[in-house]
């Protein structure tokens, strides 16, 4: 894979509560040194203007480059166009299914459809619970696909200290995947728990 390549992620933010995760994503990225390309959905900028005191021109500021949801002919809707991967941070039920369908009706979904057939990591932090059983099938199917399915639970070995801390050591880890390291993220073995090597 070229530096370019290694240097791009594809970030999408979904209608789902928790659109914190996808802004420290953003956030994480920057200061990875690695160019985000946004896709909000449209039930997105609801979510945004619930949970944020931010517009939507201030969350697509924090990437590098955005698109509108039915921009079909983005550079990301294209497996020619090369990244690391995708993540959706949340990723909807709806969203979710319409990835494991193949059958896409907006640029988020056809940028993660792109990111599976390019056998790239698609990475969905899936906001939803309880689950059913429908549910369960379709992260199985995008499991078999070849997605990773990420939901943001609090990592309490952390010892968090605040919501931000949970959300961080979340989208840190979500991260790992691309082989990117956040620093913020706390690792068990090297900055809590046991220290390797100890008896």
């Amino acid at each position: 894979m070229t530096d370019t390549a290694r240097s791009r992620l594809v970030v999408g933010i979904s209608g789902a509560s928790g659109v914190a995760y996808g802004l420290r994503t953003l956030d994480a990225c920057r200061e990875l040194g690695v160019e985000t390309h946004l896709i909000l959905s449209r039930a997105a900028a609801l979510t945004i203007a619930q949970e944020t005191a931010l517009s939507l021109s201030d969350v697509q500021g924090r990437a590098d480059v955005h698109y509108k949801a039915g921009d079909v002919g983005a550079a990301v809707a294209s497996g020619s166009f090369r990244t690391l991967g995708m993540i959706i941070a949340p990723c909807s039920v709806r969203t979710m299914s319409e990835i494991a369908t193949g059958v896409t009706s907006s640029l988020l979904t056809r940028a993660a459809d792109v990111t599976l057939k390019e056998r790239r990591s698609l990475v969905l932090m899936v906001r939803e619970t309880p689950l059913h059983l429908g549910h369960l099938r379709t992260m199985v199917q995008l499991a078999e696909m070849g997605a990773i399915i990420a939901p943001p639970l609090p990592a309490f070995y952390a010892n968090p200290a605040s919501l931000e801390d949970m959300v961080d050591q979340s989208v840190g880890r979500a991260l790992d995947p691309f082989g990117l390291s956040w620093a913020r993220v706390r690792r068990w073995g090297e900055d809590v728990g046991p220290v390797s090597g100890d008896t």
